[in-house]
């Protein structure tokens, strides 16, 4: 769990477009400005979720690979405003 986020949301069990959806869920549950870390995996998620998450208006603060996690990527993400 990343501890200096606000929320965190696991969605490495997901296949789009559920990534998103799930992520967007979570993004409409919080206040603008906070931030939100989520583990994500697969080409297509990390491709296609940070791009919508941009779209909609938020701010990737940081997006790479988890430490120790094969094959998981950690996005960082502040809720716009």
């Amino acid at each position: 769990m990343d501890t200096v986020s606000d929320y965190f949301l696991d969605i490495t069990a997901e296949i789009c477009p559920f990534t998103f959806v799930k992520t967007k869920l979570m993004l409409e549950k919080m206040s603008s400005g906070q931030t939100l870390a989520v583990d994500l995996r697969g080409p297509e998620p990390v491709r296609n979720v940070p791009a919508s998450v941009r779209a909609e208006g938020h701010a990737v603060l940081s997006l790479g690979p988890l430490p120790g996690a094969d094959g998981v990527m950690r996005m960082v993400i502040r809720k716009g405003g």
